[in-house]
């Protein structure tokens, strides 16, 4: 009875790193630019490590590269990260997982260490697409063009349909 009073509730999605944000639709990727894992935005990293965009439980982790992990919130807003691209053959500690899928983190909580060393040797872009999985459940207000410092800055705000 008057759900029509009930505000819809806005979810902040917060920066999981440093570094400029992009059109998810510049990643050279085509899973990412097509929008085939859902719509967000990218970051091209500047330096730092990864750390949780939003509250909620870890429901998937990308082994055993520990590239990428995915959140979910109480809301049911389903949040992936994932460094990089071509990343996922990565097995020599460019990453380390911080969190286990399971674990319930707070926005903020860091989550991937990145071995930048290791890394540098590769020639990797680490661009960072961040996506809603679910984003057709959502309206999404995303910002772009600007640089930003992990948790510190929202890059996308999301809402119910």
């Amino acid at each position: 009875m008057f759900s029509f009073l009930k505000k819809k509730k806005n979810i902040e999605i917060k920066s999981p790193v440093n570094g400029l944000v992009k059109k998810i639709e510049d990643v050279k990727d085509q899973v990412f630019s097509e929008k085939i894992m859902g719509d967000g935005v990218a970051i091209q990293i500047e330096d730092g490590d990864v750390y949780a965009p939003v509250s909620g439980t870890i429901t998937s982790v990308i082994l055993p590269s520990s590239h990428a992990f995915g959140i979910t919130t109480k809301e049911g807003l389903e949040v992936l990260v994932h460094v990089g691209l071509d990343t996922v053959n990565l097995k020599n500690g460019e990453f380390t997982l911080l969190k286990q899928q399971g674990d319930y983190v707070n926005m903020g909580e860091p989550v991937i260490k990145i071995n930048y060393d290791l890394l540098s040797k590769l020639n990797i872009d680490l661009i960072t697409p961040v996506v809603i999985t679910n984003s057709k459940n959502f309206n999404l207000q995303k910002k772009i063009g600007f640089n930003v410092q992990y948790g510190n800055e929202s890059i996308i705000e999301c809402s119910l349909r």
